[in-house]
């Protein structure tokens, strides 16, 4: 989630309201494949849910991709977003030409960030150094670049439509970018994708709305597929071909032209898709990059499924969809569960009490974190933005957040 989408984030009280439930434990800090193993699992529960989602980015594969200077967006989204496997990644924001390629919401979601103002920048959870290098940064003009046109785009409505919200930002979109060709004029005409139309409405605005001159300026291109990162050492250009929509096997597609062009850019972030990655001693099909499964059940490479064994999620499905998706593939997994429970068919642990598993735990050295202990650091976090008119002030460093959390526990009681 970026951090100027605050209403988004409100999500987590329902969190709170299931964790509020006596059944209900948290353990943080503890990696999987790493502190515990499947046998672990296995040993101490009834059934096992994998909810990983997609943790990694899909790569383009193209000449240059790895030059410096190019990107994954999950990279400068964990960044910003004070994570702490990305906060010592460094971003060369001194260029004033970047390319984002992919026009999906987290595309939307880099974009913005890259074009806000220092001043909107502070009035979110933004990490503290990211905000720093934000308020440093040179960039001035911000290429939105997608392989499909304006009426395939997989934005959403408020995520294209805020665009023109940004205090420092002028939206440019040529006329030609949103003139729709015959298969698409008659998708949007058919009235099936209200989303779809909508987008295509507001980006028909936005190249009739003149530029007021602001700072940077954010240029949607549509039809465009990249073929080559051009540099010597570092990003200098990207070179992209045209494309023009087609239909094959009863879809709109991209198809490749023999035109090409060059825009030159000093940056480079690909969103272009996310894919899930394989946990240890679990079946993973590598072709959808899930794990393999029949409605939620898991499935031996055989196609048996795997007794007590479930999973939920883009993990489940692929990266498609958002919360209120999450909702019925849930709810789809869940019940393949509560069939299996009234059947008899779960896992027979030897240890299924919650002692048995911190024991194993404390015995591993493995410094885990209740609810109430995230709790604490929540609150802290707030506390410390609260300070400046923050939202909060994260922790960007595991030790920093469990040295908080030991010194809130250990620090004498004040008195009411």
């Amino acid at each position: 989630m970026a951090p100027d989408h605050p209403k988004i984030k409100s999500v987590t009280r329902t969190y709170d309201r299931i964790a509020a439930n006596p059944l209900f434990r948290f353990y943080g800090n503890v990696a999987f494949g790493k502190d515990l193993c499947h046998s672990d699992l296995t040993h101490h529960y009834h059934a096992i849910i994998y909810a990983t989602g997609a943790q990694t980015d899909r790569q383009m594969r193209i000449p240059g991709e790895n030059l410096p200077g190019s990107h994954a967006a999950t990279e400068l989204v964990g960044w910003y977003n004070a994570h702490p496997d990305y906060r010592d990644l460094k971003f060369d924001l001194s260029v004033e030409k970047v390319a984002v390629i992919g026009n999906g919401n987290v595309a939307m979601d880099v974009v913005r960030m890259l074009a806000r103002t220092p001043s909107e920048l502070a009035t979110t959870d933004i990490a503290d150094y990211a905000l720093e290098a934000l308020k440093q940064s040179r960039v001035k003009e911000i290429y939105v670049i997608g392989r499909r046109g304006p009426a395939q785009a997989s934005f959403t409505n408020p995520e294209i439509q805020e665009l023109e919200e940004l205090e420092g930002a002028d939206v440019m979109v040529a006329s030609e970018e949103v003139e729709l060709d015959p298969l698409s004029r008659e998708y949007i005409a058919s009235g099936v994708d209200r989303t779809a139309e909508k987008n295509v409405q507001i980006l028909e605005r936005f190249s009739q709305t003149p530029p007021k001159g602001r700072a940077r300026q954010i240029i949607v291109r549509f039809l465009l597929s990249p073929a080559e990162i051009i540099g010597q050492d570092r990003v200098e250009a990207i070179r992209l071909i045209k494309n023009e929509i087609c239909e094959k096997e009863h879809m709109l597609r991209p198809c490749p032209t023999d035109e090409t062009e060059i825009i030159e850019v000093g940056a480079v972030f690909r969103s272009i898709g996310y894919q899930g990655v394989p946990l240890p001693e679990v079946p993973f099909d590598e072709m959808s990059a899930t794990i393999a499964n029949i409605q939620g059940r898991v499935i031996s490479p055989a196609g048996e499924p795997i007794l007590g064994e479930y999973v939920v999620g883009w993990i489940k499905r692929g990266p498609s969809g958002v919360i209120g998706t999450n909702k019925p593939d849930a709810q789809e997994t869940v019940d393949q569960l509560l069939q299996d429970a009234q059947a008899g068919a779960l896992l027979q642990p030897a240890e299924p009490t919650r002692e048995a598993l911190e024991c194993l735990l404390q015995q591993r050295g493995i410094d885990y974190v209740t609810y109430e202990d995230w709790r604490i650091i929540d609150q802290i976090e707030q506390q410390r933005g609260a300070t400046t008119g923050r939202p909060r002030c994260k922790f960007s460093r595991v030790e920093d957040m469990l040295a908080a959390l030991h010194e809130h526990k250990t620090a004498p009681e004040q008195p009411s």
